[in-house]
């Protein structure tokens, strides 16, 4: 026997002689407690009596309490398991594993399913498992799904790793993780059946080979139906989740071929409002519902909170709380099949979210592995910083840029171009058509009809390829930003007013090794490294990231003119090119819909 399990089975034991003997006695009593039972949907009075890790009790517990026992009154407080969630990307808050818990265990969530994409794309297996590595000094549970693919379109972006079917053996079997993360790969699929079917053959290899390990494939199937959906749910075993459902009908259609439904709400993308409407209009049953964020800032997990403010939307349209809560917690425990979490019952462990207003979703306290965490927002136990090993930095291959490089060329005094429309809080963007000025055989940038330059450059050392195009939506008077977070390829990203600027801010993230950078008027005005697979810093905590993000933010905003919240974040998904319509990459702008690259200039 695994020696997990025979340790467990002495624990049982030991849970059992307390339970029905009368020599021994819980170490924690929850008194007079509403309980949140998302087995039964429903609320009532009750005691959860804890022993060691594990809920021993749930119920009339004053025969557990010994001289010893730690009685704990929450009359008028919810006990609610502690949350999940159930896709979500650490890179994406440009935090570590360790700073994320530090921000996101105050609110309530106690178990985070993180798909490595990101630093998957950006330095392959080796990225992963220093992720993994990582899991081992953090006190919340962490699962990571990694990527089958990467990059995910090989046609059209270039990563600085080809991860295939040749690495699933060794990724899964390695510590914490639990499966094959969202399989962009297959995201277009009539396209990537006709063009690279070769693809199609290589993720069943590595989806079959997971669901003979009994483990779980994330699906990835925006704006897919009917034959197409279905050929995805098959590609990723038969069973699948999708995170990418940006409407009702598409809501509808998934839970009715059995998807679950990951309903998106994080800092920049959110669409449960749209998709909880087929439970709230359409009376669809619930179970396969499930809330996650994907991505957000390190700033929202600081102020707003992370799960319990997710929950809290989707109370307010018309949700059940008892029904909310179950979304992120039975109902992600049974898809992922974690048994021992996302529940409130005997041998279950004991995380739990103490829970003041049950509308409002307000966290008093929070319980992990049967031990007070965290009050009042505040976390009660040390997390030291993590610094990972120097193996997974300098991911930035490359040399300076000239301006020379960014230039669009063009003939005539004007030309019309083809534009990225950024579509506030959506990974979705759309296409349009401008009519800008030519000088020298150049197309320049117009800030007066808010369109600006956009670029895309191959950061690895593979090809040397720069991508160009226009974009609008950032509403930008002045400057550029640059960044080398830019999903799922990761490549060097750029906007600006004027290619000097953009030049200038690329050669500062390519100096840091990684990292944002803003310019105006020919000089840097901040940066921030990020040197962590140019992703995620170590050097900062949580909340100095949260602090730093703020400042850059601000400069963007009030020196660049930029109207858009959340910029890096809106920026860096401008080359995600499984998402429809238009987006960048460092092969060029992609028309995600047709599976071509398509040249800027009409």
């Amino acid at each position: 026997m695994d020696a997990k399990y025979l340790k467990m089975s002495m624990e049982y034991r030991n849970l059992i002689d307390i339970l029905m003997s009368d020599k021994d006695y819980a170490d924690i009593v929850l008194y007079d407690g509403e309980v949140v039972n998302v087995i039964t949907r429903e609320i009532y009075r009750a005691d959860i009596a804890i022993k060691g890790k594990y809920v021993l009790l749930v119920g009339d517990c004053k025969d557990l309490i010994g001289p010893d026992t730690l009685v704990i009154d929450v009359r008028g407080r919810y006990l609610s398991p502690g949350f999940i969630d159930s896709h979500m990307h650490f890179e994406s808050s440009m935090l570590t594993v360790t700073e994320f818990s530090r921000l996101s265990i105050p609110s309530g969530t106690t178990t985070l399913i993180a798909d490595p994409h990101e630093i998957g794309n950006a330095l392959g297996p080796v990225g992963m498992k220093a992720m993994a590595d990582e899991i081992d000094s953090v006190p919340n549970k962490v699962h990571l799904v990694v990527p089958a693919l990467t990059p995910d379109c090989p046609d059209l972006e270039t990563a600085g790793y080809d991860t295939s079917s040749k690495d699933m053996e060794d990724l899964l079997n390695y510590k914490h993780i639990i499966g094959i993360g969202e399989l962009q790969g297959f995201s277009n699929a009539k396209h990537v059946y006709r063009n690279t079917p070769e693809i199609i053959t290589d993720l069943l290899a590595s989806t079959i080979y997971a669901k003979s390990k009994n483990m779980v494939v994330d699906g990835n199937a925006p704006e897919l139906f009917g034959a197409e959906l279905a050929a995805h749910i098959i590609s990723t075993g038969g069973k699948c989740s999708c995170h990418e459902t940006t409407t009702k009908e598409e809501a509808v259609e998934k839970l009715r071929q059995g998807v679950y439904l990951f309903m998106r709400e994080g800092s920049t993308q959110r669409n449960m409002a749209e998709c909880i409407r087929a439970v709230t209009e359409e009376k669809m049953d619930s179970r396969r519902c499930i809330l996650a964020t994907d991505d957000m800032v390190a700033a929202d997990l600081e102020t707003i909170g992370h799960m319990n403010e997710i929950v809290r939307r989707t109370i307010k349209e018309g949700v059940n709380p008892v029904e909310a809560i179950q979304m992120v917690t039975i109902n992600p425990a049974t898809y992922f099949g974690l048994d021992d979490v996302g529940v409130l019952a005997p041998g279950k462990i004991a995380d739990i979210a103490i829970i003041d207003d049950l509308e409002e979703m307000a966290v008093e306290g929070v319980f992990i592995d049967g031990k007070l965490v965290a009050s009042k927002g505040e976390l009660l136990i040390d997390l030291p910083t993590y610094t990972y090993p120097e193996q997974v930095k300098n991911s930035v291959k490359i040399g300076p840029i000239s301006e020379k490089d960014l230039e669009i060329r063009a003939e005539g005094s004007t030309a019309k171009v083809r534009c990225i429309e950024v579509i506030p809080d959506q990974n979705l963007t759309g296409k349009l058509e401008e009519t800008v000025k030519v000088y020298n055989g150049v197309a320049e940038p117009d800030v007066s009809m808010d369109t600006l330059q956009i670029a895309c450059i191959e950061r690895y050392g593979r090809t040397g390829n720069i991508g160009k195009a226009f974009v609008k939506g950032f509403g930008m008077r002045n400057g550029a930003f640059a960044e080398s977070v830019a999903h799922d390829t990761h490549n060097i990203i750029v906007v600006g007013t004027n290619i000097r600027d953009m030049t200038l801010a690329v050669n500062r993230v390519i100096e840091l090794g990684g990292g944002i950078a803003i310019a105006n008027k020919g000089r840097i005005l901040s940066d921030m490294r990020l040197a962590v697979g140019g992703l995620i810093t170590d050097e900062l905590d949580g909340h100095e990231v949260s602090s730093k993000i703020a400042q850059l933010e601000r400069l963007v905003k009030e020196d660049l003119g930029c109207k858009i919240h959340a910029p890096f974040m809106h920026l860096s998904f401008l080359a995600l090119s499984t998402s429809p319509i238009w987006k960048i990459t460092d092969k060029g702008l992609i028309d995600v819909n047709n599976f071509e690259i398509i040249s800027p200039i009409v």
